[in-house]
């Protein structure tokens, strides 16, 4: 697999030259080590991409070539994860995990119990995030939410599902249908979601959900509900 890089310009023309010259460039050339010959990927972070050739490398830029370019089709299922800011480096973990799981946007939320703080680099950390796990879209995310505005997004989606200890239902049980396009996954911070933030969410519509026996750090529990929820929904 070569090694993926972002542009804002993405050059698509096979054979065309283009100079690289961003901070990735200068990453590729200083911590990489690409010499000329070496081939890797571009791509614009919504989906176009281009496979190019080192021609000549300097100290900070380098002259590639284009040798082959496409588009990566977004999947049919939109997924939209609400995370409860966890403590300190937690919140960088789970920004980074959800990312690697493929979820299309991430919407920071300040449940009464979250203890992070800050969601200035949170953007940053999908971007690089999503070089590592060389996807072509790079998810967006949103300014932090309050619980009415994440009540307002589980009315527009075709299903919101939030995962709590206390809930009754497995999840398999709260999926009757494939059909779903705007998916919507809510978890809760480590003190979990309160009474009044669950009746809130089910009152707009969300189902509630237990995620198995064992109890998820709030960081972790997103990447296994993108999972599980993905393989019933039949995305993966």
């Amino acid at each position: 697999m070569f090694t993926l890089f972002f542009v804002e310009e993405l050059p698509t023309t096979v054979g065309a030259h283009y100079e690289f010259s961003n901070e990735d460039a200068n990453h590729a050339i200083r911590v990489l080590r690409m010499q000329a010959g070496a081939e890797f990927m571009l791509s614009d972070g919504n989906g176009a991409w281009s496979q190019v050739k080192a021609v000549d490398v300097s100290k900070k830029s380098m002259q590639v070539e284009v040798i082959a370019s496409g588009f990566q089709e977004a999947l049919p299922t939109t997924i939209t994860v609400v995370q409860a800011l966890p403590k300190g480096d937690r919140s960088k973990e789970a920004i980074e995990l959800l990312t690697e799981a493929g979820v299309d946007r991430i919407v920071p939320w300040a449940a009464t119990r979250s203890i992070g703080k800050g969601t200035d680099k949170f953007a940053v950390t999908a971007r690089e995030a999503s070089k590592q796990s060389r996807r072509f879209r790079i998810p967006e995310v949103t300014p932090l939410a309050t619980t009415a505005q994440i009540c307002e997004a589980i009315k527009l989606s075709d299903l919101a599902i939030a995962f709590h200890e206390s809930a009754t239902h497995k999840l398999s049980d709260q999926i009757s249908s494939h059909n779903v396009q705007h998916l919507l996954i809510i978890i809760g911070p480590e003190g979990g979601i309160t009474d009044e933030e669950l009746a809130a969410f089910e009152a707009a519509g969300a189902k509630v959900a237990l995620m198995g026996r064992p109890i998820l750090r709030s960081a972790h529990a997103g990447i296994a509900a993108v999972s599980a929820v993905s393989a019933l929904l039949k995305v993966w």
